[in-house]
This record gives structure tokens, sequence and C-alpha cells, in this order.
């Protein structure tokens, strides 16, 4: 008689895995989307609807694949929509009011960028105050900045003109281009999108570091007392978070060739809102990059397909609403799941 398998060393099954996967309910909402608007509008579901809603879905991607990471660290960062203005507009005016080369002012943002980051990182880490605390007050300081620096620049709310600038031609074809597959134009934004999600599920899923995400999210004191570095986690992940926004700002700047002030604002709540949809939870310690990437494809589709059924734009903050509540409830239900089968 053949002795039965220990239970704790039997390899679950592709069903059971895929469970308790934090994107399932992500997927099902994905495929759901799809079937909804593809099925009343051949526009959404052909190769030029598809570009067109995978463009907001890019942008919207790398930002949220960032903040899902902070998010299972345990953290917030409200300053991140302002500041991909912040980025745009220090690449513009640089190269149109101080003749910097485009992309040596692109070098300048990623700087400033990351000193936000690490600056946020570092007052949540010293002050143990809330990050939402912590970044609310920067969203609120970049937001002066933004407007009041611009109107003593230009005189005006918006600085333009970089298509004249040095270099343009060159930074807008690496991030602001576009590609031809099939005959149908794509943004090279959406490559980017692709590159930054799969480095970042590499990290998660097969370095320490992602370990080490996911403790600090989880139990931060209990991950200090195995001694992961938590604090550096942590500044790690705002400045990541802060290198995304520089990226998304600098596309932006590329592709209109101008920036307003209040770009940005408003926009961190729908990177939460992607994120959680994706699968992260509030709580922290759970969540993952391509879930991030899905919801990020859900507002992406949901954002279009109402426009290609001819409704009233109004409707898509519902329909957002009702998708986060929706992922709210399918998250918990698959987290207690897990729980039970890890058991």
């Amino acid at each position: 008689m053949t002795a039965a398998a220990d239970e704790r060393v039997v390899r679950p099954g592709l069903a059971r895995r895929l469970l308790v996967r934090p994107e399932l309910g992500a997927v099902v909402g994905l495929v759901a989307v799809f079937a909804f608007f593809g099925a009343q509008s051949p526009v959404f579901r052909s190769p030029d609807g598809v570009a067109n809603w995978l463009d907001p879905a890019a942008t919207l991607g790398i930002m949220a694949v960032a903040v899902a990471l902070l998010m299972i660290g345990g953290e917030f960062d409200l300053s991140a929509g302002v500041l991909t203005g912040t980025s745009g507009l220090v690449v513009v005016t640089l190269s149109t009011r101080y003749g910097f080369d485009v992309w040596a002012a692109m070098a300048a943002g990623l700087v400033v960028a990351l000193a936000v980051g690490f600056a946020n990182g570092i007052v949540v880490t010293r002050t143990r105050l809330p990050s939402f605390v912590v970044t609310l007050g920067t969203f609120l300081m970049l937001q002066g900045i933004n407007l009041g620096a611009t109107k003593a620049i230009t005189g005006t709310v918006q600085v333009g003109g970089l298509r004249r600038a040095p270099g343009y031609e060159q930074a807008s074809a690496v991030l602001a281009g576009t590609v031809e597959i099939g005959g149908t134009s794509f943004r090279v934004a959406i490559l980017w999108w692709v590159l930054v999600t799969a480095a970042a599920t590499w990290v998660l899923m097969r370095t320490r570091a992602g370990n080490w995400i996911f403790a600090v999210g989880g139990d931060e004191r209990a991950a200090r007392a195995m001694g992961v570095p938590a604090a550096r986690v942590k500044i790690a992940l705002f400045m990541t978070t802060a290198a995304a926004a520089w990226l998304v700002g600098t596309t932006l700047a590329l592709r209109y060739t101008s920036v307003q002030a209040n770009v940005g604002i408003g926009q961190e709540f729908i990177y939460i809102v992607a994120a959680v949809i994706g699968g992260c939870l509030l709580t922290g310690g759970y969540g993952s990059a391509i879930g991030a990437s899905v919801g990020a494809v859900i507002f992406g589709m949901a954002d279009k397909g109402i426009v290609f059924l001819g409704w009233d734009a109004d409707w898509f903050k519902f329909f957002l609403g009702a998708m986060l509540l929706l992922a709210t409830l399918a998250n918990r239900l698959v987290r207690r799941y897990a729980e039970e089968v890890r058991r």
C-alpha cells in the first residue's frame, strides 16, 4: 500500500495556485469589461481601438505598478500625481527658458523627482508619521511650487515650446514616439509600461528585495526583528514611485510639448484605484505588479469604451467607483482563501 504524500511537500495544483493569486479578480474584471464594450462596439475591439485604449493604460500602468509596490510595502504616496507635473515642468522650463539640451533637462528632472521621493521616505521613516499625512503635505507644497514658479517664469500657468529645444526629436522618439505593428500605430509608452511591469514582477517574485517589501508591508515590527532593513526598503519604494512619476511626466511633456502648472492633480487617487483593482490591499503586504497593470487596462478600456459607445463621460467616475468597491470585496475573498490554503 502506497503511503500518502506529506501535505507539507505536495505541490498545490494549478487551479489552487491561480485562485490565490492577487490579480485573479482583476483578470476576471478585465475579461468582463472587454466583453461588455467589445460586444457593443466593433471599433473598440479593432486594432485601432486597442491602440486607443492601451495609450492611457500605459502611462497610468507605469504609475500604478510603482504605487502598487509602495502599497505592498505598507505606504501611500499622495504626491505622485502632482510630481508628474513637477517633472514635466522642470524638463520644459530648463529646455525652453534656460537653454538646456532636452536630455540634460530630463536628467535634472529625474534628480528633482528622486529628491522628492527620498524626502518623503526619510520623513515617513524618521518621524513615523502616516505616509498619508506626509505625502499630502508634499502634494500641497508641490502644487504651490508648480503654480508659483511657472507664473514667475512665464507670467502664465503654462510653459511650452519644447519642440524647438535641442535634443527634442531624439528624446521624443524614445519616450513619446509610435511604432507600427500590423499597420496600426502604437505608442512607445506601451513598451515602457511592459518593461516596468516585468521588472517590478521580477523584483517582487525573484529577489530578496521583493521578500523584504512583502515583509515590511505585512508586519514591519516582525520584519525588523528578522533583520529586514525596513527604513531603506521604504525609502527605496518612495524613490521608485518618484522615478515613475518622472518617467510619466517627461513622456507627457514630450508628447504635448507643453505642461500646465496643474497637470497631474487628482491622478494620485486613480493610481491607487488601479492598484486596488489589481489586487493590492490597503493594509499592505499583499498585491502584484501584474495586477496593477491589469487594473490600468481596465481603466483604459472603460475610459475609451464609454466614448466609443457615445455615453456621457460623467458615467466613467461611476464605473470607476463601482469597480473599486467590487475589486475590494473580491480581494478580501481571495485573501481569505489564500490564508486558508496556507494553513
